[in-house]
């Protein structure tokens, strides 16, 4: 197994990892009535769950980007030491990601967030060439 799939491998772990984060969160402020009812209407969820809420989600959309980068990487047989490296990048900026968000420390989130996109579009970029 290449490098970048490992890393997805991880990515995924880490994705499943921020759902239990999440999902404490979530009954700790809204109760399991809310969380295990239908959901018909939106709960209001703010504060550290409702951030945990929204990197839980953003995760999804990296990942997204992220899975296609490995599959362009690995399908192609375009494994590198710069697609390697972008791959370890993408993952340590989504793991920094979770407690910047949560401490809403002005453009951090946003920062780390760019470096991981960053690292997936060269990976995606170093593929072509």
């Amino acid at each position: 197994m290449t490098i970048e799939l490992t890393i997805l491998a991880y990515a995924a772990l880490l994705q499943v990892v921020q759902f239990g984060l999440m999902s404490i969160a979530l009954n700790l402020q809204l109760g399991p009535k809310i969380t295990a009812g239908p959901r018909d209407t939106p709960p209001e969820i703010s504060g550290i769950p409702g951030r945990l809420y929204r990197a839980f989600n953003n995760h999804f959309e990296g990942l997204i980007m992220f899975t296609i980068a490995v599959v362009i990487v690995t399908l192609g047989q375009q494994s590198s030491g710069t697609t390697q490296t972008c791959a370890y990048i993408y993952l340590g900026a989504r793991v920094l990601y979770i407690p910047a968000y949560i401490s809403g420390i002005f453009m951090l989130r946003t920062s780390i967030w760019f470096v991981g996109f960053g690292a997936t579009v060269v990976m995606i970029v170093a593929s072509l060439i």
